[in-house]
Protein backbone atom coordinates (compact mmCIF):
# COMPACT_ATOMS: atom_id res chain seq x y z
CA UNK A 1 0.00 0.00 0.00
CA UNK A 2 1.00 3.66 -0.77
CA UNK A 3 2.41 5.47 2.04
CA UNK A 4 0.38 8.30 0.57
CA UNK A 5 -2.86 6.42 0.75
CA UNK A 6 -2.60 6.16 4.63
CA UNK A 7 -2.92 10.10 4.66
CA UNK A 8 -5.40 10.71 2.04
CA UNK A 9 -8.22 7.83 3.76
CA UNK A 10 -8.92 9.89 6.79
CA UNK A 11 -9.44 13.13 4.50
CA UNK A 12 -11.38 11.11 2.39
CA UNK A 13 -13.87 9.62 4.56
CA UNK A 14 -14.13 13.49 6.35
CA UNK A 15 -15.72 14.16 3.54
CA UNK A 16 -18.09 11.67 3.06
CA UNK A 17 -19.19 12.32 6.45
CA UNK A 18 -19.44 16.02 5.71
CA UNK A 19 -21.42 15.23 2.68
CA UNK A 20 -23.52 12.70 4.26
CA UNK A 21 -24.34 15.10 7.11
CA UNK A 22 -25.44 18.15 4.20
CA UNK A 23 -27.69 15.71 2.78
CA UNK A 24 -29.06 14.55 5.98
CA UNK A 25 -29.90 18.10 6.92
CA UNK A 26 -31.56 18.61 3.40
CA UNK A 27 -33.68 15.47 4.17
CA UNK A 28 -35.20 16.87 7.41
CA UNK A 29 -35.36 19.98 6.13
CA UNK A 30 -37.85 18.76 3.13
CA UNK A 31 -39.82 16.62 5.40
CA UNK A 32 -40.49 19.83 7.69
CA UNK A 33 -41.51 21.39 5.17
CA UNK A 34 -43.90 19.17 3.49
CA UNK A 35 -47.12 19.61 5.50
CA UNK A 36 -46.54 22.57 5.44
CA UNK A 37 -48.74 23.77 2.17
CA UNK A 38 -51.57 22.09 4.01
CA UNK A 39 -51.38 23.84 7.14
CA UNK A 40 -51.51 27.17 4.54
CA UNK A 41 -54.59 25.72 2.73
CA UNK A 42 -56.45 25.33 6.04
CA UNK A 43 -55.72 28.43 7.10
CA UNK A 44 -56.58 29.70 3.96
CA UNK A 45 -59.74 28.08 4.05
CA UNK A 46 -60.88 29.15 7.42
CA UNK A 47 -59.98 33.28 6.29
CA UNK A 48 -62.51 32.77 3.54
CA UNK A 49 -65.34 31.25 5.69
CA UNK A 50 -65.35 33.65 8.23
CA UNK A 51 -65.13 36.98 5.84
CA UNK A 52 -68.54 34.72 4.66
CA UNK A 53 -69.52 34.28 8.02
CA UNK A 54 -69.18 37.83 8.34
CA UNK A 55 -70.91 38.98 5.25
CA UNK A 56 -73.63 36.91 6.20
CA UNK A 57 -74.43 38.61 9.34
CA UNK A 58 -73.75 42.00 8.19
CA UNK A 59 -76.54 41.25 5.80
CA UNK A 60 -79.13 38.76 8.30
CA UNK A 61 -82.52 40.38 8.89
CA UNK A 62 -81.85 42.50 5.85
CA UNK A 63 -82.89 42.05 2.09
CA UNK A 64 -79.77 40.90 1.50
CA UNK A 65 -79.15 38.48 -1.27
CA UNK A 66 -75.21 37.61 -1.31
CA UNK A 67 -75.56 35.58 -4.83
CA UNK A 68 -77.68 39.11 -6.53
CA UNK A 69 -74.90 41.35 -4.82
CA UNK A 70 -71.69 39.60 -6.52
CA UNK A 71 -73.62 39.18 -9.64
CA UNK A 72 -74.08 42.64 -9.82
CA UNK A 73 -70.76 44.06 -8.34
CA UNK A 74 -68.87 41.58 -11.23
CA UNK A 75 -70.98 42.75 -13.80
CA UNK A 76 -70.45 46.51 -13.22
CA UNK A 77 -66.35 45.96 -13.01
CA UNK A 78 -66.30 44.10 -16.02
CA UNK A 79 -68.93 45.97 -17.92
CA UNK A 80 -66.21 49.25 -16.81
CA UNK A 81 -63.55 47.44 -18.17
CA UNK A 82 -62.08 49.35 -20.80
CA UNK A 83 -64.19 52.45 -20.38
CA UNK A 84 -62.18 54.13 -18.14
CA UNK A 85 -64.13 54.70 -16.00
CA UNK A 86 -62.94 53.53 -11.90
Amino acid sequence: MPSNALTTRPAHLARRASVALQMRRLALRERHEQGQGTVEYVALILLIGAILSAVVASGAGKHFNIADTIGKKLSSVIGSVGDGNK
